[in-house]
């Protein structure tokens, strides 16, 4: 798997510690972007989605307050973990930062190595809550991965892949609103199938935003393969407004589902990353 990179945005006014802060980070293994104004952060973290922001409070436009209460206030970017760091010591500007959803707070002069300990455990925090999709509700990250651990070798078992393509260009077109009822439809028409016919200890998650994965009877894979593929190629077009509908056929922006099965689970894999690259294969 590819190993990517924590996305820093950094938020700082004096151009010296912005500098610092950059050179830091990257040698640490972080992908930075630096901005100076806090009109210019508020933008960036709604184009560059960081994983993590360091916000500096005093700023010559907007002050970090402001800057946080507007992420906080963007569904796209509420869960991003914000770090201030002023050189504001009193308790009562401490607490207006943790009010406004601050993960953390460092003062200057702050000791770089502490700043990055703060960094490095927000992210955990972060990565570690993240068990259910914000959007469905469904399973994913570790949750998924036990499920997949758990299975690995068992007999009379299978695996479902949905994968939905071009949900990136379609979220472009018509707004994340629009693309979020999309997951949400598709989640519930997976969950109807599987009540049809599935078992109740079948399984739904997330491998991805757009990609679902079920661990089902094998005796029940191709049944509930064969409902679910008609119902996702019947429903597509009802995602599009009316005066669009007539040109998704030619368009790029047409989502395409795509189902892979893999049939038995026994003596197969051994590890999670084979069965993912595997689903991976079958869907390209």
């Amino acid at each position: 798997m590819t190993d990517i990179k924590p996305k820093i945005l950094i938020i700082e006014d004096d151009l010296d510690v912005a500098e610092m802060l950059n050179a830091y980070f990257r040698v640490q293994g972080y992908e930075v972007f630096t901005v100076n104004w806090g009109e210019d952060g508020v933008r960036s973290c709604q184009t560059v989605h960081p994983d993590i922001v360091i916000l500096d409070i005093r700023l010559p436009d907007i002050d970090g307050y402001e800057v946080a209460r507007r992420v906080r206030g963007d569904r796209r970017t509420a869960d991003i973990p914000i770090i201030f760091l002023t050189e504001k010591r009193d308790r009562a500007d401490r607490m207006q930062g943790l009010e406004l959803g601050a993960d953390d707070y460092i003062t200057k002069p702050f000791d770089v190595q502490e700043l990055r300990l703060r960094v490095r455990n927000a992210l955990k925090r972060v990565h570690q809550g993240s068990l259910t999709n914000p959007i469905t509700g469904l399973p994913e990250g570790a949750v998924v991965d036990e499920k997949l651990f758990e299975v690995i070798g068992k007999e009379g078992l299978s695996l479902l892949f949905v994968s939905i393509e071009n949900m990136d260009a379609f979220r472009e077109a018509y707004g994340f609103v629009a693309s979020d009822d999309v997951l949400r439809a598709i989640s519930f028409m997976i969950v109807n199938t599987m009540r049809e016919a599935g078992r109740p200890e079948d399984f739904l998650g997330h491998l991805n935003t757009a990609d679902f994965i079920l661990v089902l009877s094998q005796s029940n894979l191709a049944s509930l393969s064969e409902k679910l593929r008609a119902r996702l190629t019947q429903s597509v077009e009802y995602f599009y407004p009316i005066r669009d509908r007539d040109q998704m056929a030619k368009n790029e922006l047409r989502l395409v589902s795509k189902l892979a099965e893999i049939a038995s689970l026994k003596d197969q894999f051994t590890t999670i990353d084979q069965i993912k690259a595997e689903l991976m294969r079958l869907v390209k």
